[in-house]
């Protein structure tokens, strides 16, 4: 087993491993309370943009499905008359500077999921490790904005925020220690406005969400394969590089598609290097993975997913956003 397997298992308990990193967890706890102590005091500026900030984020190492929440985030946004960019660090791409994201941009530029989320909202999106940097670069390429979604950040103490949704997946807060003992970067509870569960098996109170597999995967051209159809096949190889990879693997079986083999990548591979799959498979990947592997293979399918938050969050959302007087004395905003 890898190191990060051998980590994300003692994640889940306080056992021998979990004990033996504990001293770290003290030091990693010492240095962040440090950093909110700099932003807190005002040693370090915490920078207010002139438009409302909602900010994405988790508390646990490793993807707990916060791109689809800022996908699902924008769309009812939008819906609802806004004018939204989104903003992000852009993890796993080879360049360093900022820019903005366009529908073409190549995924090693920008970043996998700025670029998918670009594609399914068509929402303005600028990329920076600095998230400050990211939002004025965005404003000052689409002035008509009127809100900004931080795609995480929820550490990135120096962009002031509205509005705080905190996302969690099946895993919970694992064994409840920060890393390296455990999987926090910072301790639970913690205040925040929402908490979204993106899992089928909350480990605590909060909003949740539905998601699922579409009924049809889709090609580099834009056609639809149905799942049903694939379901014959026995040529299928799975390809997942995401933080949670058996999840997506686990959706495909229980559509009735049963992949001949599923390979696990690290989350944000660049599918750079010999392939590890037959080279006559059919390949069924995410829609987070398709523009990086369409690249090496053409052919293959992605599989969109559907992901579905409880009436009741954007509910809660929208009498947040009401009481930010930027956004309702401007704009008018009201909770539905």
């Amino acid at each position: 087993m890898s190191a990060a397997g051998l980590l994300q298992r003692a994640w889940r308990t306080r056992g021998a491993l979990a004990w033996t990193l504990r001293p770290l967890s003290w030091l990693f706890a010492g240095l962040a309370a440090v950093h909110r102590l700099q932003y807190r005091r005002g040693w370090k500026t915490v920078h207010r943009l002139p438009v409302p900030v909602v900010v994405v984020g988790n508390v646990v190492a490793g993807g707990a499905g916060k791109t689809p929440v800022v996908i699902a985030l924008v769309q009812h946004l939008r819906a609802r008359g806004l004018q939204v960019g989104v903003v992000s660090r852009g993890y796993g791409r080879r360049t360093n500077e900022g820019r903005l994201v366009l529908p073409g941009s190549d995924p090693r530029d920008v970043g996998d999921e700025p670029l998918l989320i670009v594609r399914a909202t068509g929402a303005p999106l600028a990329v920076d490790r600095d998230r400050v940097a990211a939002a004025q670069r965005l404003l000052a390429a689409h002035p008509q904005l009127q809100l900004i979604v931080s795609d995480d950040g929820l550490q990135h103490l120096a962009l002031a925020r509205d509005v705080e949704i905190c996302v969690f997946d099946d895993r919970g807060v694992g064994n409840g220690w920060l890393l390296p003992a455990g999987p926090l970067r910072e301790a639970w509870p913690r205040p925040c406005d929402l908490v979204l569960h993106t899992g089928s098996q909350p480990a605590f109170d909060g909003f949740t969400a539905q998601r699922a597999l579409a009924d049809a995967a889709v090609t580099r051209d834009g056609r639809s394969v149905p799942l049903a159809e694939l379901a014959q096949r026995a040529d299928l190889v799975a390809v997942a590089g995401i933080a949670q990879p058996q999840n997506f693997f686990d959706m495909l079986r229980a559509r009735g598609v049963q992949p001949a083999q599923c390979i696990a990548l690290p989350d944000h591979h660049d599918f750079a290097g010999p392939p590890p799959w037959p080279a006559d498979a059919l390949l069924l990947c995410t829609e987070k993975d398709a523009a990086k592997l369409w690249q090496r293979a053409p052919t293959a399918l992605a599989v969109p997913l559907h992901f579905m938050p409880e009436p009741a969050f954007f509910a809660a959302l929208d009498a947040k956003l009401a009481q930010v007087p930027r956004l309702s004395s401007t704009h008018g905003y009201e909770a539905a």
